[in-house]
């Protein structure tokens, strides 16, 4: 209960979202028939990463009270704090600690009550799941019995500490998941399976390609009076339908398009030559990291260049994109799984010309994504569909063709490579140079326009707003890891920001990291080979960070790390090592594959330190994805198109890893409970495509510089 001697800032998002009641609430004296329970409000939101998990043993420790007791409330904004996106690996960082520091000052607060009733001193005061007793006194008493109407709806103070780690009973425990069991049993928990009295059904017909435009409908009429329609929508070159049932909704959809006459002018540049064309465009240049010493540079006695592309890859949600909306006394309120409840708000109002306190946006589960997908523009899809129909929730799902066609990819990215050796085998000189476009269109981030795409589309349209650039101070974005966190004397970080866009792109997953991470350690095992320097030895040369080196050392202890492939040119066995953002999460990844048919990875060792663990299966399970899916990305993954238009429709037109194909992943988790805890969910994704890309170049002795390492690819670099 001691208060702290800290600076008077308030911490993580309580800096924005002061106010203690709209994080934790008391169950109310009326409904104390039911068990007392204390529910909990982030605004950041679950998408599959488990974050209300780890969030509830926060709260629960902070307050003394059992896991059960919490009830985790899902993001709305009508009553959650805004805590803007949930994205970038910050939610234990900022809604985590905001939560441990409000439940902090309420255990507080209710102490000093309870110490005034029961006539002790707080220092006497014990609390067992929400009960305050003391020694040698009879009586009790209850947090719920103290609270009263109102209590804590004033800003937070930061003046009472947090526990420290030697007082968790459940912070660094591997509780079960909330969530599972709903998912497991099968219980309704996504958007998909939202079911609302009277419920209508909704489909939109897209254009064709990116600049298509509607001209007419032929015979109109007819699709009106098929069974089931309710009402046809257009607006511009929005189109739509409204159906009784969704079957009713997809043949009336199928029957639009059948009908639907567009001016399709695009014309996109030949997939092959991609990556030459976006340095052609529109860019600007800028120098994102530097450090100079001529010295050093003299030193050097080789130089080694190489060059890296990665595809614009799909976010490929097993479950396409779904809202549900419903319009009532002319305000909407919209339910999505967006990452970002608040500033979907934002573009919605614009797009919908009303204020943004007229429309209410509640998060609810949908199929996971790790970045920027079709959720958003579902939600104005939907929007748009049951405003022609007043009083009528609407259900508003994308086929698989709308997601791998309209959904932003993340960016496709070239990058140039130089260092120098000197003569003991050292690297005293590194430029890294990088193309890309913007790594982010999330909504609600920029004053004018909006990147909802169905807003473009209607006949009052709203532009498209100036691609953003997220600075590197802030996490980078295109350049996200560009940086290299070895000790390098000389070095200099361009980023080459085309401001262009070929094709629709936007967040995905770690960000620039991959492309970054897979270059920088790809090339450290180049530059290793020159120095007849062992590839994990290399590595701990260049590193002085303590907490790097024990993760690269970690894995490679695990994986009896000997970094040779076989005689025979089969298998092989390669590292990759990076810090989320130079900031977050380490993480070192060793991979073992074997060239059968395909590529195939058949083992991962990944090791990962993120200061103190919250829940350590959760870190572990969130490594395990991160790997994954990484994996899929390295060996499958790229967005297939022409110079009319994006040409995935299907699985077969985009395939990604299968079951079968999943290698074993061993994870080692180093815990350090005298650290703040770090972000660790988008940590594996950069270390796992190097380790790939190394362990290959182990095999076959060639290096493959070109995403993803297909058999076409692999064959190419071995011509």
């Amino acid at each position: 209960m001691s208060r702290t001697n800290e600076s008077s800032a308030l911490p993580g998002s309580l800096s924005v979202n002061p106010t203690l009641d709209q994080w934790v609430r008391f169950s109310t004296a009326s409904a104390m028939s039911a068990p007392a329970t204390v529910t909990v409000s982030p605004g950041k939101v679950d998408i599959g990463q488990g974050i209300s998990t780890a969030l509830a043993q926060i709260a629960a420790d902070e307050l003394d009270v059992s896991l059960a007791r919490i009830v985790m409330r899902a993001a709305g904004t009508g009553a959650s704090p805004n805590e803007e996106m949930t994205s970038s690996s910050l939610s234990i960082e900022h809604s985590g600690i905001a939560i441990r520091y409000a439940c902090a000052e309420i255990r507080g607060v209710l102490l000093q009550k309870a110490a005034a009733k029961l006539g002790v001193s707080a220092e006497r005061l014990t609390v067992e799941d929400g009960t305050i007793s003391a020694a040698g006194v009879a009586q009790t008493v209850t947090y719920w019995d103290l609270v009263e109407p109102g209590m804590f709806h004033r800003p937070a103070t930061a003046e009472f500490k947090p526990k420290s780690p030697d007082e968790f009973r459940l912070i660094g425990s591997s509780v079960p998941r909330l969530d599972i069991p709903a998912k497991v049993t099968g219980r309704p928990s996504y958007v998909h399976d939202m079911e609302l009295p009277g419920m209508l059904y909704g489909r939109v017909v897209r254009p064709p390609a990116y600049e298509a435009r509607l001209v007419s409908i032929e015979d109109e009429a007819s699709v009106q009076t098929m069974p089931g329609v309710v009402a046809i929508v257009r607006d511009g070159s929005f189109l739509g339908v409204v159906c009784a049932s969704e079957a009713q909704a997809i043949r009336a959809a199928r029957a639009l398009r059948n009908r639907a006459q567009w001016d399709d002018r695009t014309r996109l540049p030949a997939q092959a030559a991609v990556y030459a064309h976006l340095k052609t465009l529109r860019q600007s240049e800028h120098i994102v990291g530097e450090k100079t010493d001529a010295q050093a540079v003299a030193r050097g006695t080789r130089t080694l260049k190489a060059a890296f592309t990665k595809p614009y890859i799909a976010h490929a949600s097993i479950g396409p994109s779904c809202a549900v909306a419903v319009w009532n006394d002319g305000k909407p309120t919209i339910w999505s799984h967006t990452q970002g409840i608040f500033p979907l708000r934002v573009d919605l109002a614009k797009v919908l010309r009303m204020p943004e306190t007229d429309i209410t946006v509640n998060h609810a589960e949908g199929a996971g994504c790790y970045g920027h997908n079709g959720a958003d523009d579902a939600a104005l899809d939907a929007a748009l569909l049951a405003r022609a129909v007043p009083g009528k929730p609407v259900r508003l799902q994308w086929t698989r063709e709308d997601e791998f066609q309209w959904e932003p990819y993340g960016p496709a990215m070239s990058i140039e490579l130089t260092a120098s050796l000197d003569g003991e085998g050292r690297i005293v000189d590194w430029t890294h140079e990088l193309w890309s476009n913007t790594q982010s269109t999330r909504p609600g981030r920029q004053p004018e326009g909006t990147w909802l795409m169905a807003g473009w589309h209607l006949a009052d349209p709203l532009p498209k707003p100036p691609p953003r650039m997220i600075p590197i101070a802030g996490g980078g974005g295109s350049d996200r890891n560009a940086i290299p966190l070895y000790e390098f004397p000389n070095q200099k970080v361009i980023h080459h920001f085309i401001t262009e866009m070929p094709v629709r792109v936007s967040a995905l997953r770690s960000l620039g990291a991959f492309a970054n991470v897979y270059a920088i350690e790809t090339f450290m095992d180049e530059l290793a080979e020159a120095a007849g320097v062992d590839p994990v030895e290399f590595r701990l040369r260049h590193l002085k960070d303590a907490r790097a080196r024990a993760v690269i050392e970690a894995a490679a202890k695990r994986a009896n790390w000997s970094g040779r492939g076989s005689a025979d040119g089969t298998t092989g066995m390669g590292i990759g090592f990076a810090q989320y953002k130079n900031k977050q999460s380490y993480c070192a990844v060793i991979a073992e594959v074997a060239l059968e048919e395909e590529l195939r990875v058949t083992r991962c060792v990944a090791a990962v330190e993120s200061g103190l663990a919250i829940n350590p299966d959760g870190i572990i399970n969130q490594t395990e994805g991160g790997v994954i899916q990484a994996v899929s990305w390295t060996l499958k993954e790229a967005v297939p198109f022409d110079e009319t238009g994006v040409r995935a429709m299907t699985w077969d037109d985009y395939p990604i890893l299968r079951f079968d194909e999943v290698p074993e992943v061993d994870v080692v988790l180093i815990d350090r409970p005298d650290q703040k805890s770090m972000g660790a969910g988008e940590a594996a994704q950069g270390p796992t495509g190097a380790a790939i890309g190394n362990a290959l170049a182990q095999a076959i002795g060639v290096r493959v510089r070109d995403l993803p390492l297909t058999k076409a690819q692999i064959a190419k670099a071995l011509v």
